[in-house]
């Protein structure tokens, strides 16, 4: 019986620090996007249109154009990344998480072992897929502009189910060392061990769409980019 009496005050505390530790991150999440104009930010890659609009950032489509990035002005490592997107069912995009540009042209191979070369100034990292086709990968890890695919989303039918169609749809992204995992709408999706790169830009993408009539014009929408860097 004296057990019992002296747990339940220490637990009670326990769970009220708990509480505190998780309004104190909350409270150190920072805004990437401030609601107005794309201060912050720089494009890299393909041209095109990225327009700010009642505190939404739209990215719109353009032919005959690569991939095109928005991109962060700053760097960043280990960090928890929270984002809200909309896209429109014809587009692909994704979220570049420790990614860069190619100083120099470079080859790289796919994940087929293809051999590809690519231009200097071609952004390349970690991209959090953003997959509205019937494949339902959101939320799967590719390698833009090096090796590919590193954990696609076949195996995780949860997850695939997780995204909504024509709605607004929320990543989670964390990424802690050489372990980088993401959320979509609450569901664990992607989990992977990979040391290539510790650090790089943030960037919204908007896929080339090559000469298809049907694909110029679309939009993909993006809201509350914030993230919370964390410390060693």
């Amino acid at each position: 019986m004296n057990r019992l009496w002296i747990t339940l005050p220490c637990l009670t505390l326990m769970l009220l620090a708990a509480g505190t530790a998780v309004a104190e991150n909350d409270e150190k999440f920072v805004p990437l996007f401030n609601g107005e104009n794309l201060d912050g930010w720089v494009q890299n890659g393909g041209e095109a249109k990225y327009t700010v609009e009642d505190g939404v950032i739209i990215g719109t489509s353009v032919p005959k154009t690569p991939n095109s990035f928005l991109c962060t002005k700053k760097m960043y490592g280990d960090f928890i990344l929270e984002v809200e997107y909309m896209v429109d069912p014809l587009l692909n995009s994704g979220i570049q998480i420790r990614s860069n540009v190619y100083d120099e042209p470079k080859t790289y191979k796919t994940d087929a072992g293809k051999e590809v070369k690519v231009a200097a100034g071609r952004v390349h990292g970690y991209q959090v897929e953003i997959d509205p086709s019937d494949r339902a990968w959101s939320g799967g890890i590719y390698d833009e502009g090096r090796r590919g695919w590193l954990f696609n989303l076949k195996d995780k039918p949860e997850a695939q189910k997780a995204f909504k169609q024509n709605e607004w749809n929320k990543y989670r992204i964390e990424c802690r060392g050489d372990s980088i995992k993401t959320w979509i709408n609450g569901v664990p999706a992607a989990d992977l061990t990979d040391d290539m790169t510790s650090e790089g830009f943030i960037a919204l993408q908007v896929h080339g769409v090559g000469g298809d009539e049907k694909k110029v014009g679309k939009q993909i929408k993006w809201r509350n980019v914030k993230i919370l860097e964390l410390e060693d």
